[in-house]
């Protein structure tokens, strides 16, 4: 999610193709199979069953992990799908200093599952670490944390099964010009990256790196937008013999002349994750999601990859599901990169070489058809009103409530009862949060309008856990104290 050179390329999207045509392409080509990310940044996640369920009814035939979850991993249990599973980046450190810290995290989270069917492939040590946002928090321990996790590997015996990885942001290299050819590693970790890449080589590991055109045309007014799609750009960009008319085969390619000027040239590359979110931005929306993705999807169906890597593309899509509890400190789209909504409903239509269109998700359980909305006979002019949405969007999620936005256009009313609903959602339609001091009320009509969904949550098993930290009052915590200790004193 860098600022260099190739936010201000050129080209135009793809809409969606017919089946026949992705099946054929594929097949001739050979084509890598395509992966999702699966986050769990939600306040109610779907069943890691459901989950492992739809990614093997949509054709996915690989998932990247940001943790090792015990529920996540188990439900992978023989499934077939192929697995990155990761270290945050707050573990870094504990893997860095103890090697004992390694051999443990890989003994319970890769040869166990190995040993009980998960199709464990790569791990990937850290998430995007040398972020420039990160003020160098992660450059000492991330190179000493892959070489431990590799040691631990190879101690398991699986050195040559499992490879390390470490995803990167796509600012880590840079061109000083607008062509490729002119790519290098960022020159503040310019060692480092080199450290790293002859270990990855060296070990059999590959490159992984996350490529974001959404990011550019957000950051940069000045983006020519047709340049991030697959179409073909109004003004390409000539690199000697090779012309680039998107900005991923670019972006791409200015890595792979990173890593060839630095001895590197055939080190493996993944594309960690690469997508367009659907909301939270008036360039996020539905039909730009799909028209990217599904014309990433077209374009490396061909197998003819770039003009610097020609053949299949290894790629993980971003994201499979929203996630509400992700921190939107980048921007309001953070929470929207799925392609199936928190429920698991496909937002669009997407070709992943099925016979089909995307599939919902199975067996998904909802609380009862009721909202929280605001009260008819309470005024605009209430003083309460600014306090109690503040208060219901700091603990909710109104990222969807903005200047052309899925809910840009509800009106005030709209907008108040949009913001005590998700709260009232969030904490699993629990009356006490829909109090807002008596401006809400509970109703059983659905307040949806066109493209704005008032949705309604999914069951989970932690449902209450979330309730007590959230909605209850600090009277009735007090008292849940006081019994505490009187069943203390009487033990």
């Amino acid at each position: 999610m860098g600022s260099s050179w190739w936010w201000h390329g050129r080209a135009a999207a793809a809409a969606a193709v017919a089946c026949w045509v992705w099946l054929a392409a594929a097949a001739a080509a050979g084509v890598e199979a395509i992966g999702a990310n699966w986050g769990t940044q939600a306040s109610h996640p779907l069943a890691p069953d459901t989950v492992v369920q739809m990614l093997k009814d949509n054709g996915f035939d690989k998932v990247k992990l940001f943790d090792a979850g015990e529920d996540t991993m188990s439900a992978l249990r023989k499934s077939g799908l192929e697995v990155m599973v990761g270290i945050p980046n707050d573990m870094l450190a504990a893997m860095a200093s103890s090697m004992a810290a390694a051999n443990k995290w890989v003994d319970q989270n890769v040869s166990n599952y190995l040993n009980d069917g998960v199709k464990i492939r790569y791990v990937a040590v850290g998430n995007e670490p040398f972020l420039e946002t990160y003020n160098g928090s992660f450059l000492q321990t991330t190179f000493p944390a892959i070489r431990n996790i590799q040691s631990a590997l190879v101690k398991a015996g699986l050195g040559s099964q499992v490879r390390v990885t470490c995803p990167l942001n796509a600012d880590v290299y840079q061109s000083s010009t607008s062509k490729p050819s002119d790519g290098d590693f960022r020159t503040d970790i310019h060692d480092l990256m080199l450290t790293i890449v002859k270990f990855l080589s060296d070990t059999g590991g590959a490159f992984t790196v996350n490529i974001y055109p959404f990011i550019s045309l957000y950051s940069d007014s000045n983006f020519p937008v047709d340049y991030a799609f697959f179409d073909g750009a109004a003004s390409p960009i000539v690199d000697g013999s090779a012309t680039y008319t998107n900005m991923f085969d670019a972006n791409y390619d200015t890595l792979i002349w990173a890593l060839k000027k630095n001895g590197f040239g055939n080190l493996p590359v993944i594309v960690g994750e690469i997508g367009w979110p659907t909301d939270g931005d008036m360039n996020a929306n539905i039909q730009m999601a799909q028209h990217f993705n599904q014309g990433f999807l077209t374009h490396i169906a061909t197998g003819r990859g770039t003009p610097m890597r020609p053949g299949p593309v290894d790629a993980y899509l971003f994201s499979l599901i929203d996630e509400d509890e992700k921190s939107i400190q980048p921007g309001n789209f953070e929470r929207h990169w799925g392609i199936f909504t928190y429920d698991g409903l496909p937002k669009y239509q997407l070709n992943l070489g099925q016979s089909h269109g995307l599939l919902k998700a199975k067996n998904v359980k909802y609380l009862e058809r009721k909202w929280c909305v605001l009260k008819p006979s309470i005024g605009l002019t209430d003083p309460r009103l600014s306090d109690s949405i503040s208060y219901a969007c700091s603990l909710a999620d109104c990222t969807s409530l903005g200047y052309k936005t899925s809910c840009g256009g509800l009106d005030t009313r709209s907008n108040i009862s949009y913001a005590f609903n998700s709260y009232y959602q969030k904490n699993d339609q629990d009356d006490v949060a829909c109090g807002f001091s008596n401006l809400a009320t509970i109703t059983g009509q659905d307040p949806s309008t066109g493209t704005c969904r008032f949705g309604i949550m999914i069951e989970v098993d932690s449902a209450f856990s979330w309730k007590l930290q959230h909605v209850r009052s600090s009277n009735l915590l007090m008292l849940l104290l006081v019994l505490l200790q009187l069943c203390l004193s009487f033990s």
